[in-house]
């Protein structure tokens, strides 16, 4: 039996067999051939083996997703049967002289260049498409097998490099039972997916692609970080007596689902939790979130080939609006860029895209598309009680920018006919420290703040919270962080506003103390965190907790706040 550690970061013990899920270079070498003929019959066979893959996997989206997401498959399965493609390619074998990989690479690249310089959606759209479809038939000609992430239909256990967000969209959470990556930390993507799907994971296991084969049987103990290969009787054993303890402790907290959260000098707070895609809701409700304080809209743009529509972002606002039944719901408006990317979106090469164009800065750079989101969100206002929550706020230019937008098209709306709710909360992310050192002059115009810890301590620290060299500097408890928080929090009760937390930290057992004495009004979380931690604030006094936080704030480490809070 062999043993890895990394980080915990998503609680619970999996046992099942390893899946790898790899991503391989296809390199294209351009070769001369002498039958022609063979070549092109080889293409085609690569065509057709395409389709015949293309259809199994549209089939079974429609199946166990939905019709909208098969129609991405039904869109490729047109660029394959289309011969301004296919015949351009032949056409280059047979009059070149060259092997199949090279025609199809050097028409492909044709095709995608002029497409994404035309000045229409709809044809960057088809780029997308083209540049997507023929890396599945030059998989097929080089006889290297892609794997396809939703075709996964056994109990498995994921190993992985790292997992991108389009990767985890593709995920059905009903076979996979936990995640081992080799990079990433508590805040990474595949982490906080790990904690939505309710299932265990270890990451930065730094050796796992190179240690696991496929088929091995693993223990992930996402508890303590551990990784058990090829266990034996007494150690599976082991484990699924702590998977049963878990599973029961689980339950207890389940008794807590439909109270309210209470401390102990019976002040309420609001326990809310972050929701990527309308399914998730679920997993909000069942485990008895009285908020939503993070909807991250821009997995509608993900797993797919074009933009969503402004009718197909309705659907999915008005849902999550509808299902929550008139509970506050916030909805942070599109936020690419950094490591989250989009097929079809090409965006400028950056040194440092965490601090480039992303999030408020690139929809107010593509108004059109922001817009387009806007009036979704607003026309989706009537079915609950939305709040719209715009990210990576620097300045108050953006913010008023930004607001202007909304309400631009607010009033066309209206003048449209369509209704609109006159309630909205329109606030802001915090989570650069500009805008937390700004918190008071912010509070005068916004309506509430919600704080993005996750990259608040990266940018305060100057830190990259996935680069594993300096991940020691990503430190919650560090007095200049709690120090921010404490000043966004008081500027938005100076103006009769109310501060949430939306990053990680706002689950945290040990920052939950902390975040009740500084007057935290809502914290947001993982939703398989809420319970937990609506058991852990029945336990605090936020009074007692008030009388700690001038103490903690005058402590000099990360390291003495921890140690501090854990002996109270």
């Amino acid at each position: 039996m062999n043993r890895l550690s990394g980080i915990a970061a998503s609680n619970g013990i999996a046992i099942a067999k390893a899946f790898r899920l790899e991503h391989p270079e296809l390199t294209v070498d351009k070769k001369n051939v002498t039958d022609t003929q063979a070549e092109i019959e080889r293409f085609k066979q690569a065509v057709n083996e395409s389709i015949a893959e293309l259809e199994v996997i549209k089939k079974r989206t429609a199946e166990e997703i939905s019709d909208k997401e098969a129609a991405i498959f039904g869109a490729h399965l047109l660029v394959l049967e289309d011969p301004e493609l296919i015949g351009p390619i032949t056409d280059k074998i047979n009059n070149d002289s060259v092997n199949a990989e090279f025609a199809l690479h050097e028409t492909s690249t044709m095709f995608v260049d002029m497409f994404e310089a035309m000045d229409n959606e709809y044809m960057k759209e088809r780029a997308a498409d083209v540049r997507d479809v023929t890396k599945r038939v030059l998989a097929h000609l080089l006889g290297v097998k892609i794997q396809n992430p939703s075709m996964i239909t056994d109990e498995v256990v994921v190993i992985a490099e790292d997992l991108t967000p389009s990767d985890t969209v593709q995920l059905n959470p009903k076979f996979i039972k936990g995640f081992i990556t080799d990079v990433g930390g508590r805040t990474s993507h595949s982490a906080i997916l790990a904690r939505t799907l309710e299932i265990p994971a270890v990451v930065g296991a730094k050796s796992a692609m190179s240690t696991i084969d496929n088929g091995t049987i693993v223990i992930i103990d996402g508890l303590e970080g551990d990784i058990l290969l090829d266990p034996d009787e007494a150690t599976l054993a082991e484990y699924k007596e702590k998977q049963s303890a878990f599973a029961s402790q689980k339950a207890e907290w389940a008794k807590l689902k439909n109270e309210a959260t209470v401390t102990k000098d019976g002040v309420e707070v609001e326990l809310g939790a972050n929701i990527g895609t309308p399914k998730d809701l679920t997993g909000v409700l069942d485990n008895g979130g009285e908020a939503i304080g993070l909807y991250r809209t821009e997995f509608l743009y993900m797993g797919r080939d074009n933009f969503p529509t402004e009718d197909e972002q309705f659907d999915a606002y008005s849902a999550v609006l509808k299902g929550m039944e008139g509970k506050p719901t916030v909805v942070r408006t599109l936020d690419i860029g950094g490591d989250k990317e989009l097929s079809y979106l090409t965006l400028p090469k950056e040194l440092n895209p965490f601090l480039g164009l992303r999030a408020i800065r690139l929809c107010l750079e593509m108004p059109d598309m922001f817009r387009t989101q806007l009036r979704a969100l607003l026309r989706a206002s009537v079915h609950g009680n939305l709040k719209v929550m715009f990210p990576m706020i620097a300045t108050l230019d953006e913010f008023r920018q930004a607001k202007a937008l909304l309400l631009e098209e607010k009033a066309k709306l209206e003048s449209e006919g369509i209704d609109v709710s006159d309630s909205i909360e329109v606030g802001i992310m915090v989570e650069i420290p500009s805008a937390a050192v700004m918190a008071d002059t912010f509070a005068k115009e916004v309506d509430f703040f919600s704080i993005g810890t996750n990259d608040l301590i990266q940018y305060t620290m100057a830190a990259d919270r996935m680069n594993e060299s300096v991940s020691y500097l990503y430190q919650p408890y560090n007095p200049a962080i709690l120090r921010l928080v404490k000043n966004v929090i008081d500027a938005s009760h100076k103006e009769g506003k109310w501060t949430g937390m939306c990053g990680e930290m706002a689950g945290d057992e040990i920052a939950i103390p902390i975040l009740l004495g500084l007057g935290l009004d809502e914290f947001s979380m993982s939703a398989s965190s809420i319970l937990k931690a609506r058991s852990q604030l029945s336990r605090l006094s936020k009074a007692d907790m008030e009388g700690h936080v001038d103490h903690i704030l005058g402590l000099a480490t990360s390291q003495e706040v921890e140690d501090y809070v854990k002996n109270l």
